[in-house]
């Protein structure tokens, strides 16, 4: 069994990472599993939000960047 070398990766790249996996994803999967249970309203809202989560994560880090 070998390690993974993890020291190349950046903060925000590891941001992004764990932004993506505790915020977005769950978001946009709990949206799926209302479309899939016919309700199209709150299903929507749901993918949407996780849309926008991700837009507005670009939009901050595209400032923040020197």
């Amino acid at each position: 069994m070998t390690y993974v070398d993890t020291s190349d990766i950046s903060a925000q790249m590891f941001i992004t990472v764990l932004l993506f996996l505790l915020i977005i994803a769950p978001l946009i999967s709990l949206g799926v599993l209302r479309l899939f249970q016919a309700k199209k309203k709150s299903g929507f809202i749901l993918i949407g939000s996780g849309a926008a989560v991700y837009v507005l994560f670009q939009i901050i880090t595209s400032f923040t960047q020197t």
